[in-house]
Parts: C-alpha cells; sequence; structure tokens
C-alpha cells in the first residue's frame, strides 16, 4: 500500500476554494455513532470553502429514488447532530444500486443538481459500490444523452464523479485505519456493561459469558477483553487450539482457587474454533456448568453496542475525517482515483480506497483458507499489538517458566490522579514479572518514596486493577528534588535498578530532577522511565496522554444542552485552555456551532471569511498550542472550519 498522504491542512485552508462544486454526502450501510459528527464536518467544511452541500437521504436507495432524498443542507441544518447517535439522514440497504439500471437513475438524479463529488460513509461494501459507481460515470453519462435524458452541457459539466469514503463501522473490520468512526463508542458500551455485571458476578461468585457484536472481526472482543481483564477470549481471526476446554476450565478453576469470586468470558459472534465451528455463549455455559459446576450466565449484547451518543473520541475522529474528506474532494482531478480518509498514527491521512478494501477482503480469504496468523497480521499493526498484549497480560506463566533475572523495578505514581493509572501498574506489573523481574511498589509517589513505603507486588495484587479510578498506590506532587539523598537511600535499600515514573508534568519534572542528580548519586544511574498521565495533555512528545480520553467523555456528558451551551461558548474555549488544559479538542466535541442562537447560522451577519469574531485569540492559541502537540494545532484548525 502506498504511503499515507498528509496533508498541509492550513495551506489548504486559505487556498482551497470550493466555489462552483456541488458536495454531496450520504451514510449507507449499518449505523455507527459519529456518523452524524461526520456529516456535519463535510457540510460546514464544504460551506465554509463556498460549495453547495446536499443530503442524500437514505443512502443509496435515497440517490437511486432521488426527488426530496437529494436536499441541499444549511450550515444550521447540521446543528445539534453532534452529539446524536446513529444517522439522521437514514441508511437502507439497497438492491437497486446493484444494477446498472439503478446505477444509471442514481446518475441521473445527481447530475440534474450538478453533484460531482460524493461522499460515502459506510463500511467496505458501500465504499466498494462507490467506486464502482465511478467507474462507470463516463459510460452512465454516455448513455444518458444518448437517450435525451441530459442535454450535452450537462454531461460535459459532470464529466467526472470524485469519490471519497469514510469507514462508519463499529466493527472496525477495515484495513488501512487504525480505527473506524463507531468502534470507540462500541467499546465505551461495552466496558460500561462489563463493569455493571462485575458488581453482580461477584456478589454471587458468578461466572458471565458475554457475547460482542464484530461479524467476522474480533476487535470489539479483543479490546474489550483486554480493557476488562477477561479470563478468556474467543474471536475469529485466532481460534483456540484443540483441547481448548480443558484449558479453559482449568485456568477459570485456578483463577477461583486465588480468590477471585468471578469470571468474564467474552466471545465476538463470529468466534469459530481451528476446524471452524461456530462457538456459542450457550455451548461455552454448559461446558463451565458441566465441568466446574460455576453459576454462569450468558449476556448478549447486541444492538445497544450501535445505540446512544457518540464518545468524545467519536465526534473528534469523524470531525476530522469529514473536513480531510472535503479537501480531498477539492483538490481531486479526473485521474485521481478514489480514496478512503483513515486513522495512521493518530493522523488523519488519504489512503487508495480499493486497495484498502483488497486488503480487507484478504483478511477473510486467509480465515476461510485457517492462515489464521496470516489474518492478524492482514487486521494491522494495532490489533496484532492488542492481541499480544492481552496474551501478556492474562496469561500466567508458572514460576519454572519464567526467565531469571535480579533486575528490580519499582513503580509509581506522581501528581494528580488521571484515569488509566492503575490498568498502567498493572500492565508494568504483569509484564515485568513476565520478563523475571522483582517488581517493587512505591506508595503515595516520592513522598512514600524517601519514608520507605515501598513493597514488592505481586502478579494477583493487581488483578481487576484495569476497570479503577483514581490511583491505587495513592499519589501526591511531591517532587524529589528535596529528599534525593533518601530516595537513594531507599533505592540501596532494596537494590532498585529501573524506575518507571507514571503520571502528568510532576512526573516528567521529577524524572529530569533525578536525572540531573546522577552526577551526585550513582543510585539514579538506572534507566529511567516516564509515562505520561495527565487529563490536561500536557506533556511534551506525546499526542495523548493516559486519563485525557476518560476525561474528554466526562465533560462531553457534562456539558449542557445545545440552547444553554451558546450562551457560554466562548468562556469555555477560555475555559478549556486555561485551567482543563490545551484541549480545544474538549470544546469541539460537543456542539462548537458559529451560531448566535441555536438556529440561526452566522452571528450578527458574519461570513465564512470574518468568522470567528475572536480570530485574532484563534492565531494565537493555535501557534501557542503547536509548540506542544501537533494534534492540537491540527484540531483547532479543524474546529475552526466546522
Amino acid at each position: 500500500m502506498s504511503a499515507p498522504k498528509r496533508q498541509d491542512t492550513r495551506k489548504l485552508f486559505e487556498n482551497l476554494s470550493g466555489s462552483g462544486k456541488s458536495i454531496a454526502v450520504l451514510t449507507s450501510g449499518g449505523d455507527a455513532q459519529g456518523m452524524n459528527a461526520a456529516v456535519r464536518a463535510v457540510v460546514r467544511m464544504g460551506i465554509y470553502v463556498g460549495a453547495k452541500v446536499y443530503f442524500i437521504h437514505e443512502g443509496y436507495q435515497g440517490m437511486v429514488d432521488g426527488g426530496d432524498n437529494i436536499k441541499e443542507a444549511s450550515w444550521e441544518s447540521v446543528s445539534s447532530m453532534l452529539q446524536v447517535g446513529g444517522t439522521v439522514i437514514g441508511s437502507a440497504r439497497c438492491k437497486a444500486f446493484r444494477t446498472h439500471e439503478g446505477r444509471l437513475q442514481a446518475a441521473l438524479n445527481l447530475v440534474q443538481k450538478n453533484i460531482t463529488n460524493l461522499c460515502v460513509i459506510g463500511g467496505d461494501g458501500s465504499l466498494t459500490g462507490a467506486n464502482l459507481f465511478r467507474e462507470e460515470w463516463s459510460g452512465l453519462l454516455d448513455e444518458l444523452l444518448q437517450k435525451g435524458a441530459i442535454s450535452e452541457e450537462a454531461a460535459r459539466n459532470n464529466s467526472a464523479l470524485h469519490i471519497v469514503g469514510m469507514v462508519g463501522s463499529i466493527d472496525n473490520d477495515f484495513c488501512g485505519t487504525d480505527m473506524t468512526i463507531g468502534t470507540d463508542s462500541a467499546l465505551h458500551r461495552i466496558i460500561e456493561v462489563v463493569d455493571a455485571i462485575m458488581t453482580t458476578a461477584q456478589s454471587h461468585q458468578r461466572t458471565f459469558v458475554l457475547e460482542v457484536m464484530g461479524r467476522h472481526c474480533g476487535y470489539l472482543a479483543l479490546v474489550s477483553a483486554l480493557a476488562c481483564g477477561a479470563d478468556w477470549v474467543f474471536f475469529p481471526e485466532m481460534p483456540p487450539e484443540d483441547g481448548w476446554e480443558d484449558n479453559m476450565c482449568q485456568k477459570l478453576s485456578e483463577n477461583r482457587a486465588d480468590k477471585k469470586r468471578l469470571n468474564i468470558i467474552i466471545v465476538a459472534e463470529g468466534a469459530i474454533d481451528c476446524h471452524n465451528k461456530p462457538i456459542t455463549p450457550d455451548y461455552i455455559k454448559d461446558l463451565v456448568v458441566r465441568n466446574l459446576g460455576f453459576d454462569t450466565r450468558v449476556t448478549i449484547l447486541g444492538h445497544v453496542q450501535r445505540g446512544g451518543t457518540p464518545s468524545a473520541f467519536d465526534r473528534i475522529l469523524a470531525s476530522r475525517m469529514g473536513v480531510e474528506a472535503v479537501l480531498a474532494l477539492l483538490e481531486a482531478s479526473a485521474s485521481t482515483p478514489a480514496c478512503v480518509v483513515s486513522l495512521v498514527g493518530n493522523q488523519a491521512v488519504r489512503l487508495p480506497l480499493m486497495e484498502c478494501v483488497q486488503m480487507t477482503q484478504e483478511v477473510q480469504k486467509a480465515m476461510d483458507e485457517k492462515k489464521f496468523e496470516e489474518a492478524v497480521r492482514l487486521r494491522g499493526r494495532s490489533f496484532e499489538n492488542n492481541l499480544t498484549t492481552y496474551r501478556l497480560l492474562c496469561n500466567r506463566k508458572a514460576d519454572s517458566e519464567l526467565p531469571h533475572s535480579s533486575f528490580n523495578v519499582a513503580v509509581l505514581n506522581v501528581g494528580a490522579p488521571a484515569a488509566g493509572m492503575n490498568a498502567a501498574v498493572r500492565s508494568a506489573v504483569r509484564v515485568g514479572i513476565t520478563e523475571g523481574h522483582k517488581m517493587f511498589a512505591v506508595s503515595d509517589g516520592f513522598e512514600g518514596f524517601y519514608k520507605g513505603q515501598i513493597k514488592e507486588i505481586k502478579w494477583g495484587d493487581v488483578g481487576g486493577w484495569t476497570g479503577q479510578g483514581g490511583s491505587l498506590l495513592g499519589t501526591k506532587r511531591t517532587l524529589p528534588g528535596k529528599h534525593l539523598d533518601k530516595i537513594a537511600e531507599q533505592m540501596r535499600i532494596y537494590n532498585i535498578n529501573a524506575l518507571l515514573v507514571i503520571g502528568g508534568f510532576e512526573a516528567l519534572e521529577s524524572v529530569l530532577q533525578l536525572f540531573e542528580a546522577r552526577a551526585h548519586f550513582e543510585e539514579f544511574c538506572v534507566p529511567l522511565c516516564m509515562l505520561p498521565a495527565t487529563i490536561s495533555n500536557n506533556v511534551p512528545g506525546t499526542d495523548l496522554s493516559i486519563g485525557a480520553d476518560t476525561s474528554l467523555n466526562a465533560i462531553v456528558e457534562g456539558l449542557p444542552g445545545p440552547k444553554m451551551f451558546f450562551n457560554w461558548l466562548p468562556v469555555t474555549f477560555m475555559t478549556d485552555y486555561s485551567v482543563v488544559g490545551r484541549r480545544a479538542i474538549a470544546s469541539s466535541s460537543r456542539q462548537v456551532a458559529p451560531s448566535g442562537g441555536c438556529s440561526s447560522s452566522r452571528p450578527w451577519g458574519a461570513t465564512a471569511a470574518t468568522w470567528p469574531p475572536w480570530a485574532g485569540w484563534q492565531q494565537v492559541q493555535t501557534q501557542s498550542s503547536s509548540t506542544r502537540n501537533p494534534l492540537i494545532s491540527e484540531t483547532c484548525r479543524v474546529m475552526w472550519s466546522i
């Protein structure tokens, strides 16, 4: 696959014009949270650059039927859409579009509106159909011209159709992107249910088997199992080997013997064994009851995973992708192949559509041929890393199998607590133990360090930590600078050979102080590692810190409704930068609409050239934020346009 294409976003915003162009946006296939945010971004970015933008209601069916299904969109028509789940312009599976006659009628309906730019939000099937439509476009126009349905001038003015896709699917089954629109929200639904089930399961010492969606892709099952620390997970890309029944029951039994009062098993709806035989939740339940006698229940989450409001991440992702899609359409020429806007390394990039579709189809082919390792590789680096991490954290080796090491590692939290700190400690402890190291936990940060609040921490000690908020180790803002001698003494006593500091800017400053003190204390001449964990997301060198995403979701859930929101919109921008952190993202994740009221388009008769009225402040904040985090800089530019 060719390298992702990155754009100079600011230059494009200043130089590109959509005057005289028409863009249509449609959603197709299964709905996903965040689709509305993508639609909103396409509409507002299109209007921002001076283009006409059209809704196509009911997906390809609306394109074929035409009429009122194709309507011009206005700036205010997408107000209050950002936080709404599903797709408000509708989605439908269309048999007619699969026929030549259906595509001919769709072409006629687009030509009548002078629409030559199409943004399709859907899965691989929807995007493949769009590419076929583009390839047939010239022939369809010739046929319409011969029938007298369109004039020569109309055929000449609409001679090329440009296609840009965005993948909206909770399954995250499209190759070429790290995350599809809707996946993060679906994971939130799953984890909410698992967290709720854990309390009742623990009360009654029950085993719960949960089925999650995903069709033939196990991403939701794998990542939700990783996020909740599930005892076992089944997904189609990596079926269990023969004898898995005994191995699973043995692990469940061992966990109960370690005084764990519950078991969680995650099953993807497309889970199979190595002989391609389906593995169902009821089969697993019967197996556990028959072999272990555990009280076992089955929960099938179903379409609740698709419902509800989108997460902050999905709102931001969809908004950034929508803006990039419009830019791609404005840049396209007659020879430009269809592209898909993807997320690669936290950046919105453009990739050749059909190369991604072909790779996605190769995954299923590999699974059909039982080349499961190849299927995992084709899913992408993110999928592979998640699988490796789950195996490391959930499969404890026997002490006799562990490598021998005399390396002692201390872990501590510093600064304000952040959601995810405990999960980070759990990961560090279990990976360290797997490598044969002895792990030590330090309570209350460096204050506890110099006081000697240090103890060895075992594999089972961090069980159940993934879903716990705050800092179970305890954390303080105390910096080590005034207590270097005492900290060095404790490192000698416990023979600490490496130090992992988890926290925000105070943690970064603490590690720097230890580094600078190496000339005076040889105890600090050991590996020092700092893991960013802060809701402020103000640590240089990383796009996102642990805790920032959870904080954004808390902000989104706590914001008032759109009508009240507009009354204090400018205050929110300022608060976001000065109090919560340099995160214009958070303000944009709810309903950042350039609107003086709930339904008017732009306040005080402002135009795209003069909006926003606080443009000077915008420029200052964009410049200052870009020095800290390029993601913030890009998001600022996206926010001002939509």
